[in-house]
């Protein structure tokens, strides 16, 4: 009988600083099934207790909802889809601060400043109103992280913001390069989304890139995904498990199981040692009583308070979630 299964026994090497590569994650995903998961999920946990120790929180605003020109297929926000969310422009200064204060005075201190659309490739009066919001949160909290994702940006627009006090941009390719047009959306290209990440990053600005789990790719199509944050570079990786929204073309697509997703969360973290890699969407409602044992799949940070168009749960309710956590030595 076989102690450890071979594929994972090779994968330690990432445990001492070594590099997995696209044929080895690819033979891991391959050979380790049933019991031998568990194996992959606490080799996981150690190099993410070794490399990336200790569990972030953010919580994030919707600033300007719905009517996006854009046609992502998973997107309850996209104007090409009937979902019956609630739209609204951009929320006003005060509104603003209003839901950063609560965030703040919770505890959470990185904040997510999130809006609709297609995103600026000119600096546009909307644009500088945006700019003067991020201005007016630094002020008034100048020790909170100011997460920003506004969407596709040219090269001016990215050294404007880099200017405004974002500590991170979140742009997600949300599936394998290859397979964007197919699977998320062909009013765009990825490359815009990859140009918007080197632009920001010629100006210092850090990178939150990951995607959504369940649209109908392979695990091979993840793998990939997890290879191509790799190429970029980027710090952190939101990785979401697909909530079909009614109204969506992915709205009758079947909830993934927890099984393949906990063997995909392993892998991004064995392809990615030392990034922050944030479960958001679908922790608590696709996952649902496995939300914890994903959280010991080599996951470090965690989305609370809610997303886009979704709720989430409490940051209490997830306060007390983290300390349990910490018991099974999440946090060496």
């Amino acid at each position: 009988m076989k102690i450890l299964n071979e594929h994972i026994r090779n994968a330690y090497k990432v445990l001492d600083g070594g590099t997995l590569n696209r044929e080895e994650a690819l033979a891991v995903d391959r050979e380790v099934h049933g019991p031998e998961l568990l194996d992959l999920l606490s080799l996981a946990n150690k190099v993410r207790g070794k490399y990336a120790p200790g569990i972030q929180v953010c919580s994030i605003l919707n600033a300007k909802s719905g009517v996006c020109s854009q046609n992502c297929k998973f997107c309850a926000q996209s104007a090409h889809h009937d979902t019956n969310i609630e739209t609204y422009p951009l929320l006003g200064r005060e509104r603003v601060l209003d839901a950063v204060r609560t965030v703040y005075d919770s505890g959470v201190r990185s904040f997510g400043y999130v809006t609709s659309g297609y995103g600026y490739l000119k600096p546009d009066e909307e644009f500088y109103s945006i700019m003067g919001v991020l201005d007016a949160i630094h002020a008034e909290y100048p020790g909170l992280n100011i997460c920003v994702s506004l969407g596709i940006l040219s090269e001016e627009t990215a050294k404007i913001l880099s200017e405004h006090h974002c500590t991170r941009y979140n742009i997600n390719l949300q599936t394998a390069p290859a397979k964007y047009a197919e699977l998320i959306a062909d009013t765009h290209a990825i490359q815009e989304k990859i140009d918007t990440i080197k632009y920001l990053q010629s100006f210092g600005v850090k990178i939150c890139c990951g995607g959504i789990f369940g649209l109908g790719e392979t695990s091979v199509d993840r793998i990939d995904m997890a290879l191509a944050v790799r190429e970029l570079e980027v710090d952190g990786i939101p990785l979401n498990v697909l909530m079909p929204i009614p109204g969506t073309p992915l709205a009758k697509r079947p909830i993934m199981e927890p099984y393949e997703v906990a063997k995909s969360f392993a892998l991004f973290r064995l392809l990615n040692p030392e990034k922050m890699i944030k479960f958001a969407a679908g922790r608590e409602t696709a996952l649902k009583d496995f939300q914890g044992l994903l959280m010991l799949s080599g996951v470090n940070a965690l989305m609370t308070g809610g997303y886009l168009t979704t709720r989430g749960r409490s940051v209490e309710e997830d306060r007390k979630f983290i300390e349990r956590l910490n018991k099974f030595t999440l946090n060496p």
